[in-house]
């Protein structure tokens, strides 16, 4: 497919009016409601946009404004922000399950005006700021239920908006389309956060012009069109998602979906039947580890048809080839039950996806490709060639304009990877001092380890700051062996312990679904998740899932006790990311005593604790976690160090 001409039509606002015009009548994007799929042709997205966009300019709202988003993925977060733009305003995602304080700090930093919320709940977050986000001045909320208890001035309903914007157009019939043509490619359009692993997220300012043309650069090595299906599901404050529903779905006119809740994605997605997903690492975790769960819900004859089906799609797989016998018992029901059926090509990026799940979905028959990037480089920039898929690289760049090299490679040619390409973020907003440290002589520096094999692939080892040396001088990638752990079906998350240490322990999160459904399987009554994961039964079957793992390791790398958390790690407690990466520091430092006691030659550690939830209430948990020893210990090479 021709792409259009995006020096002339270098903003988001430039190219809906394009499509608007000439595709007026095809569909555009896809939402479900009530159980039925309701489509959006381009001129009813230009439309309403339009009114959108008309309406904050009535508001006042304009070139330098902020405009924070907040809610699910929905047709209206889409439009807002391309209105956004064509008012001359930057565009902020802020994640749907952001507490607080995370809001506060985002909007009093940016000094954002105006928020658009999705609902009742979004609204609740945003009014009980107080005074924590002075400079913002309008509230825009779309679903009107429960909103007639509040008073706040500062509350506006969509159609309100839309009103206004509609008393300006018949005031001035042609001032959207003068807003639109003043729009430019290289404003700032999009503020975005950055994943936050160490500290407060920076928020990386977009240029539109970057933007669609690193969507371009993406387009030639995974071409996409006007037939090609995309299901949104990823948070869209996410620069991938940004890259997808703002950048693909306006440049190539892909058709762009979007799932009635969360608890239907899996069914709304299979009724799409998508040519084209990306998921994050952790949710390929969890659809692996629940068509493993489902397996062993199952009968006997089933259970053979799988293992059988498996081994034969694995031992195909290695000789680089599908096996046919595989596809036709097992596979392709499996991916017909997925949503797999029509997929062209699939994607993993946002974090390292263990080569375990990678050989799953593989076999299974999904084009699964990995990528990798950061959002100060507009999301991913390289990937794997369809026919050069290596489940332990992230392939190569896109195309020779990105230049992707090793800073300080020690003997074995591991180093910093660093990168630069012509479609890179313009800076961090209100941060000189952290674009300077990251941003030196064009070259982004990402903090990642990693080296180029012989074949050029470039291959992600972790982050530097995380890649640990026991107390023997044995070097470990701490993520490397969690994707391993994490490829059981009862782990959800782990964490590896072990720098300055004399060997390795883990704390690993039960997956509670799959775990519970065992223990009723079992007979094992248990009430909570924290009284689940202190069974004895349990910790026997998450012992040889360790042992599993420590067979395909070496000696140095083998994880000799482990503990299972009493609660599930969680980003409300700053123990996550927004995206799901573990925050190290804030895990050493929140569960020291428990570190300590491992290392301490504990074999029960009691614990009494108080976990507090999202709605402000609180649970105290008294119990007891019984260390799980896999092996002997080695004898200490030196006095204990500090926690990893």
């Amino acid at each position: 497919m021709a792409l259009p001409d995006l020096a002339r039509h270098d903003t988001l606002p430039k190219l809906l009016a394009l499509h608007a015009r000439e595709h007026g009548g095809e569909t555009a994007l896809r939402e479900k409601e009530f159980g039925i799929w309701r489509s959006i042709t381009w001129a009813e997205y230009h439309e309403r946009v339009r009114s959108f966009a008309l309406g904050l300019a009535a508001l006042g709202v304009g070139r330098g404004d902020v405009v924070a988003l907040i809610g699910d993925n929905r047709p209206d977060w889409v439009m807002g922000e391309v209105a956004t733009h064509a008012a001359g305003a930057m565009s902020l995602g802020i994640y749907r399950d952001a507490l607080d304080d995370e809001i506060a700090y985002l909007l009093s930093h940016a000094e954002a005006k105006l928020v658009f919320a999705e609902d009742e709940e979004q609204v609740d977050k945003l009014l009980s700021l107080g005074d924590r986000a002075p400079s913002l001045r309008h509230i825009v909320y779309s679903d009107p239920r429960g909103m007639r208890k509040y008073d706040d001035p500062r509350l506006m309903p969509v159609s309100a908006l839309i009103r206004r914007g509609e008393d300006l157009r018949l005031a001035e019939p042609d001032r959207y389309e003068r807003m639109v043509e003043a729009t430019r490619g290289e404003d700032v359009a999009i503020l975005c956060t950055t994943s936050g692993t160490t500290a407060r997220p920076k928020l990386a300012m977009l240029t539109a012009k970057a933007l669609l043309n690193h969507c371009a650069c993406y387009l030639g090595a995974d071409p996409k069109g006007p037939d090609d299906e995309y299901v949104s599901v990823l948070p869209l404050p996410w620069i991938m998602e940004q890259v997808y529903v703002m950048g693909w779905g306006l440049i190539t006119r892909m058709k762009v979906n979007f799932v009635e809740e969360p608890d239907t994605m899996m069914a709304d997605f299979r009724e799409i039947g998508p040519t084209f997903v990306l998921f994050a690492p952790r949710l390929w975790e969890a659809i692996a580890a629940d068509v493993r769960a489902r397996v062993m819900d199952s009968t006997p004859l089933k259970q053979r048809l799988y293992e059988f089906g498996m081994r034969q799609g694995l031992a195909a797989l290695d000789r680089g080839r599908r096996s046919a016998v595989a596809d036709a018992l097992l596979f392709r029901a499996l991916r017909d039950r997925l949503g797999f059926s029509r997929l062209k090509s699939a994607a993993t990026g946002g974090a390292a996806l263990g080569p375990d799940t990678f050989r799953f979905f593989q076999a299974m028959g999904v084009p699964l490709r990995q990528l990798y990037g950061q959002t100060e480089l507009l999301g991913a920039y390289t990937i794997h060639r369809a026919d050069e898929v290596d489940f332990n690289t992230v392939g190569v760049p896109f195309d020779s304009t990105v230049e992707v090299r090793i800073d300080n490679p020690d003997a074995n040619g591991v180093g910093e990877i660093v990168t630069r390409h012509p479609n890179m973020f313009a800076g961090y907003f209100r941060n000189e001092e952290a674009t300077r440290a990251d941003l030196r002589d064009g070259w982004m520096h990402t903090g990642d380890a990693g080296y180029f094999d012989r074949k050029g692939h470039l291959v992600v080892i972790d982050r530097i700051k995380d890649i640990a040396t026991t107390a023997r001088g044995d070097r470990f990638s701490p993520m490397f062996i969690e994707n391993k752990l994490k490829f059981s079906p009862y782990v959800a998350e782990a964490v590896i312990l072990g720098d300055r240490r004399d060997y390795l322990a883990a704390i690993i999160c039960i997956r509670y679904p799959i775990v519970s459904k065992w223990a009723e399987r079992n007979r094992i009554a248990f009430t909570t998740y924290s009284d689940l994961a202190a069974k004895p039964q349990v910790a026997e079957i998450l012992k040889r899932e360790i042992e599993a793992v420590n067979a395909q390791l070496p000696e140095a790398q083998r994880i000799r006790k482990a503990v299972l958390l009493y609660k599930e790690l969680d980003a409300d407690d700053d123990e996550l990311t927004r995206t799901r990466k573990v925050r190290r520091g804030v895990i050493a430092q929140k569960y020291g005593d428990i570190i300590e006691a491992i290392y301490g030659g504990r074999t029960e550690i009691p614990v009494d604790a108080v976990i507090k939830f999202q709605d402000g209430t609180t649970q105290r948990i008294r119990t007891t976690l019984r260390v799980i020893e896999l092996a002997p210990a080695p004898a200490p090479a030196r006095a204990p160090a500090r926690a990893a």
